[in-house]
């Protein structure tokens, strides 16, 4: 699953603990460097989590990524003061970001399970280009809202060989990405750091869990299915919202925006690489429309907020 920026998680770690010590590693890296790492490392964990889907199944892999996830967040933060500091308000903003995040990654899995994982990553990509452009009424972002829309008709055009519950799912986990955006911004104005993002994490663990052990079962249980649940969850989770903490704090979002529009075309190799999907000619210019529809939104409303 991609992930995202969230609002004031930029802020520097933490000068004690595990979160210190890679907070010095990470520093010594290029941000930009940061980032790129942080999708390859994304969709690398996508595309070996599909390897995982005929043991564990979608919802089986999903329960395993956000459970480990949320542990090893846990382990790192430590957000008890800030659980405690937390009130009521706040924890509804904790429990909705993490019904959310739970949501987008079932859909985003279920949809990875029938459709090649480039198509899935630019369709979820909707989401936010939509909250991106939502409200605009500049010429030039409609625009580029226009050429996001023409990409999304171009993958319907080809949908002969696509399975139409997978692309709803994908369009379910776009939804659910806008959604988190928004609430990623309010998380990020009521806990500092990593904290929130921890206590989302364990929310969306226990949002995800129960779907896995009903259609898994034991097989979760299995040494080998665990190892590849952990990798999955550092590939996935771990590894780049860290990078991206740091990132965060030494470029502008707008940069950070339009590295993430790569997203779909690492996605889209990834696939090839680890499961050995190919994309039509057509699939590919409906990719490019969306990063580029993405790239010109991420500049144009960054300029547009100076």
């Amino acid at each position: 699953m991609v992930s995202v920026y969230v609002e004031g998680a930029g802020e520097r770690l933490p000068s004690t603990g595990a979160a210190a010590v890679a907070g010095r590693a990470l520093g010594a890296i290029p941000p930009t460097v940061q980032i790129l790492i942080g999708i390859v490392s994304v969709q690398a964990g996508a595309a070996l989590a599909k390897q995982l889907f005929a043991v564990a199944g979608p919802a089986g892999t999903v329960a395993l990524r956000l459970f480990f996830a949320a542990v090893v967040l846990l382990l790192m933060w430590r957000p008890v003061q800030e659980a405690r500091r937390l009130g009521r308000r706040g924890w509804l903003v904790v429990l909705a970001y993490g019904v959310v995040l739970g949501l987008m990654n079932l859909c985003f899995y279920m949809a990875l399970a029938r459709i090649p994982q480039g198509i899935t990553v630019t369709i979820e990509f909707l989401g936010p280009l939509t909250v991106a452009l939502a409200g605009s009424r500049r010429l030039l972002d409609a625009l580029w809202a226009l050429l996001a829309a023409g990409g999304a008709v171009l993958l319907t055009e080809t949908r002969g060989d696509l399975s139409l519950v997978g692309i709803l799912f994908a369009l379910g986990a776009a939804v659910c990405w806008g959604g988190y955006i928004l609430l990623g911004s309010a998380l990020g104005n009521r806990t500092s750091g990593g904290n929130g993002l921890a206590l989302g994490m364990a929310a969306a663990a226990l949002v995800a869990t129960p779907a896995g052990i009903a259609q898994t079962g034991s097989a979760l249980l299995s040494p080998t299915v665990l190892a590849v649940g952990l990798a999955v969850a550092l590939l996935s989770s771990v590894v780049p919202y860290s990078l991206e903490l740091e990132a965060l704090r030494r470029i502008p979002p707008r940069v950070f925006g339009v590295l993430m529009s790569l997203e779909p075309a690492v996605g889209a190799l990834a696939g090839f690489v680890v499961s050995g999907e190919l994309l039509h000619p057509l699939q590919w210019l409906a990719l490019c429309c969306v990063m580029a529809a993405s790239i010109g939104a991420t500049r144009s409303t960054s300029k547009n907020g100076r």
